[in-house]
Parts: structure tokens; sequence; C-alpha cells
């Protein structure tokens, strides 16, 4: 941990011009400063907030993405995918070999960048209260987005990999030899801490200038709450901070799904929280994701592909309009936005370089829309964190766990009747169970599906991982017996026995990298089952 805990960059300049959503990312500063002469004025403060939203994602695929990626992988949605390279620590995670050092590895950049983003937060906690401001209300604001920014990155943090050393201030690395893991609880009750004070000082969205649109607000912090208090099973926690983002009036489901993850939506009346993007070429301000995710025949490196299990639900619903918009298949002669490709001109996903000959349609970039060069983190596709679908089925959740299941049918089937399904009419386990269906079709390769899998208990008492993965799970079953899709059947250089050795009691955790329990003497433990 000594290796990054000591890292401070003052990454971008605040250009509040009306020009871009995106504004507050603009231009970076070129070079550093040391903290003893910084932090003298707001402009400077206000800098240094701006960075702790860079470390979001920070500024290529590898850091933070290549996990995302990694964690749709290791659910029963997506192959790893590329079927011509080396998959390297991917196959680790999400062949389930329990390799302990390889899986740690595959985590280390993740881990890494998110106490890079913590620290970069707890820079700005720290040092901006010494400071007078002209206006008390805006240094409360900033104070209140870098607690909303530590709390989302300790939230990925546990939810990955369990209860994590807690780094709350400027520590020295002398401060923090001997530093152990906080349990799951008290990770939690950091995370909850810092997303109460943040909610009481953060605007409403409808508060913000242009310039101002992509930080934090108080929506945000409500929402990301709901589901800290969801993934606690604390339902009535969960639904009053649901019931006030809903009864605002901030937010809205876009009329159209196809407009959902759409380039000219960014920031759009369903967005609580998205990370920001610019396709300003200068600077690495933008996405390269979804370079990562697309053919090999249109520039892509193909990894993380859909599933024809993912694609069987959707047709399986009826849901037409959602599988149009989230996968891609091979030759397919429409492909919505582009003209590019044509019946005499298909889309190409060769299928012996592509596991499932079917590609990620959430993040394709229209030709037309795509900045030279393209295989660059230059992308303006703004990646969508949290939004309105998700806190809607995240209600519907809560309130049929609460046995209020007319509320819960009501949020559920505003979300279907955008893409035209039936009302859902069922209660009980039954009502449930399309939630939980629903959720993974709206919000597939959105960061959710793995922990959906990993927080859900079935009826027969196992979390639904546990289900969906290991020798006799449904993910294996259907791929090594019932699956008649002709393209995963055919290519096996990514086998479909894939999950089958899933160990429950330790894969519903990722492992700590090992290098971190090394650098700290050993304090730093293991998750159970990897040796």
């Amino acid at each position: 941990m000594k290796r990054y805990i000591l890292v401070l960059s003052f990454a971008t300049a605040c250009a509040f011009s009306l020009s871009s959503c995106s504004d507050f990312l603009e231009e970076p500063i070129l070079g550093q400063q040391g903290m003893d002469n910084y932090f003298t004025t707001e402009e400077e403060c206000a800098k240094q907030v701006i960075g702790c939203y860079q470390g979001i994602a920070c500024d290529d695929w590898w850091q933070i993405y290549k996990f995302y990626n990694a964690s749709e992988m290791c659910t029963d949605d997506a192959w790893m995918g590329n079927t011509t390279q080396d998959a390297g620590n991917y196959r680790h995670l999400t062949m389930y070999t329990g390799n302990t050092i390889e899986g740690g590895n595959a985590c280390q950049d993740f881990w890494q960048y998110r106490y890079k983003g913590i620290f970069q937060c707890n820079v700005a906690i720290q040092k901006i209260p010494r400071l007078t401001f002209n206006n008390e209300t805006y240094k409360q604001r900033l104070l209140g987005e870098a607690k909303f920014l530590r709390a989302y990155q300790y939230f990925e943090l546990v939810r990955n990999f369990g209860g994590v050393p807690l780094v709350k201030g400027l520590k020295m690395p002398n401060e923090i030899k001997g530093i152990t893991r906080a349990s799951v609880e008290e990770t939690y009750a950091m995370i909850e801490q810092d997303l109460l004070e943040a909610i009481e000082v953060l605007p409403l969205r409808s508060a913000q200038s242009s310039a101002e649109i992509g930080r934090a607000t108080k929506g945000a912090a409500q929402g990301l709450l709901a589901k800290v208090y969801l993934y606690q099973e604390k339902y009535k926690e969960a639904e009053t901070q649901l019931q006030a983002v809903m009864k605002s009036n901030e937010y809205s489901l876009l009329s159209n799904f196809s407009d959902v993850w759409s380039m000219d939506h960014n920031n759009s009346q369903e967005s609580l929280f998205e990370i920001q993007t610019s396709g300003e070429i200068s600077y690495k301000l933008g996405e390269r994701y979804s370079v990562v995710v697309g053919s090999r025949d249109d520039s892509g490196w193909s990894w993380g592909l859909p599933s024809s299990h993912l694609e069987k639900a959707f047709t399986d619903e009826g849901d037409n309009i959602r599988l149009l918009w989230t996968i891609l298949h091979h030759n397919q002669t429409y492909v919505p936005n582009d003209n590019t490709w044509s019946a005499t001109n298909p889309y190409i996903i060769t299928p012996s370089k592509h596991k499932s000959a079917r590609c990620n349609m959430k993040l394709y970039i229209p030709r037309a829309k795509r900045v030279k060069p393209y295989d660059a983190p230059h992308i303006a596709l703004n990646f969508r964190l949290l939004r309105y679908a998700d806190i809607l089925l995240m209600y519907a959740e809560v309130e049929n766990q609460l046995g209020k299941d007319t509320e819960a049918q009501q949020a559920l089937n505003q979300v279907r009747k955008r893409v035209n399904l039936a009302n859902v009419t069922a209660t009980g386990k039954q009502l449930r169970d399309a939630i939980r269906k629903e959720r993974r079709l709206e919000l597939a390769f959105e960061n959710n599906r793995l922990y959906d899998l990993r927080r859900w208990k079935d009826d027969n008492g196992k979390a639904a991982i546990c289900n969906v993965m290991g020798p006799n799970g449904s993910w294996v079953i259907y791929n090594t017996k019932t699956s008649s899709d002709q393209y995963e059947k055919s290519n096996q250089n990514e086998s479909s026995s894939e999950g089958s050795a899933f160990t429950e009691g330790r894969d519903e955790l990722f492992p700590i990298p090992n290098s971190e329990i090394i650098l700290s003497g050993g304090s730093i433990k293991q998750n159970p089952g990897y040796n």
C-alpha cells in the first residue's frame, strides 16, 4: 500500500465554460505542486476536488475499466470473448481458478487506483477546511463532493474484496505500518457516514449551472446510499433514500431505451451519476472501454462479449427492444444509428475470433461519431454509474422485501412499460424473481450483475452466484449440456465449462492482491479460501 499512499495528483483545471457537459474535466494542469504551498486559494481547493473526479476512471482502460469488464466476465452475461489472444490474468478471475497470486494480480491495478483516488479525496477533506472561503456553502459543497467520491470508491472495494483497510487521512508510511482490514460492517459504516454528510451539503441537480452538470448532487448521494443500504439488507433505510430521490422530481426515465447509452444523451434526465468524458484529443479525458469490448473486425479488442445465455433471457421475455440495444450480432445487417452496415455490408464479428460472435451494443460507437485515433482514450461516451431505472428497480426490490408488493409492481412496471412489456402482476417470491430478471435485462453490462448475484439469497439459502456457477450451476449446465448456440459450442478456444471451478466460500469475493499483503508485512490478511 505504501507505494501509492503518498501519491498526489492535482489533476484537472476547472475551465467552467458553457460549451460542454464535461467542462469541469476539460484541461489538465501540467506538473505538480507540493501540499505545503498549495490550498491557499479557493481555486486551488476546487482543482483538487476536480482531481478527485478524474480518479474515478483515471486516464485509460487498464486502471479501472479493465476490472469493470472482468466483473462482467465473471457472470452468466459474458465470456472473456477474445479467442485469438492470451487472456492473461482475466482467466484466473473468470475461470475461478482460485490462483491467489495470478487472481490477485488481476485485481492489482483496480485496488491501487481505488486507493489513489481515496487519497486524493482525503487530501481535499483534510486540507480544504483550513482555508476560509468567501462562500461557506461553496466550501461545504466541495467537501461533500470529496466525501461522495471517497464513499463511492470504498463501496467498490468492499463489494469486491469485503472489509478493507480504512485510510481516512494523510498518512505517512510509518503511520500505516501494521494496518489491518476493517470489517465489512466497519467499512460500510464509513461509507454511510460520508454519504449522509454529503447529502446535507450537495445541491440538487436542478440547482447546478450548465457547467457543473456531471458533478455530484444530493440525488446521486441519496441513490448511492440507497444501494449501500440495499447491499446490507437495510431495507427500511434504503426505502427512505429511494423515496427521497423519486419524490424530488429531479429524475425520470428517458422515453426511449435507445437513448440511454447514446453519446447524444450524456447526463440525461435519467442520469444520477456518470463518469464524465471528453473527446478532446489533446488530453486523455475520454474512454477506451468501447474499443476494448468491440469486434476485432471493427478496430476492437473483443474482451467481454455477451453470452447466448443473456440473449436467451431477452428472447424468453419477448424483450426485443433492449436486446437490439444491448447485443450486437455477427452478420447483423441493421445496426441502430449507423447506416454503414447493410444487407450487402453486414457487421462482422468473426466466430473463430470471438467466442459468442456477439458484442456489447451499449458501448458501440457509430462510425460517424468516432474520433481519430479511435483506439485511444478520446471517446466521449460517459459511463453510466447510476441511473433512474436502477433507482426504480432497487425500490421495487426493497418494497417487495418489505411486503409492499403493490408499490413494488408499480416501480417495476414503469421500467417495463418503456420497452413495451406487459405489466407484472405477480406477488411474493414470483415478484422477487421478476424484479431480479428485470435488473439483468435493464442493467446488463452496467457493472451490476456480479454484485447482484453475490448479494441475492436464493430459496436454498445460498447466494445466487453459488447456484449460477460451479459444476451444477445454471450457467455451466446451460453451456455444457443444453445450449444449442452454434458459435459458442464450436469455438472452444475459450472453454464452455467456464465457471465450473467456482468454489463456494471462496469465490464470493476476489483475492486481495498478494503484493499488498507483502507490503503490509502480513498485517493485511487474505480472503478465505485463497492460499
